[in-house]
């Protein structure tokens, strides 16, 4: 097994290990709002290094295209998911009825009235 397989194998288990705890947080997070957080978890920490790992896999079994392609991924992930995941929690925060209890500062609620 070769340094580069190595690596490869890092990233996966890397990408698993963070959808698998984006997912728990889902399953066990109060509110709507961290919930969003952990599903950012996932889309970031989850897909990019397994993402990675397809890039780098693609590079040197001299298949170019899924190299590229999985950095093009890698890219559009970078500049969607915040503008995504902040207009969700925008959209979530001004649709819920009450705020958790767990929540001691609202400097979002100040802006809005």
């Amino acid at each position: 097994m070769g340094i580069w397989e190595i690596i490869i194998l890092i990233l996966i288990i890397m990408g698993i290990f963070f959808t698998f705890a984006g997912v728990v947080g889902i399953l066990r997070m109060p509110d709507t709002l961290c919930r969003l957080q952990s599903s950012t978890n996932i889309a970031t920490m989850g897909a990019m290094p397994i993402a990675l790992a397809c890039s780098i896999y693609g590079f040197l079994n001299n298949n170019i295209s899924i190299g590229i392609k999985s950095l093009i991924i890698i890219f559009f992930l970078l500049i969607t998911n915040p503008v995504a995941s902040h207009a969700m929690a925008k959209a979530a925060y001004k649709h819920l009825d009450e705020k958790s209890n767990k929540v001691k500062y609202d400097h979002y609620g100040r802006d809005i009235k």
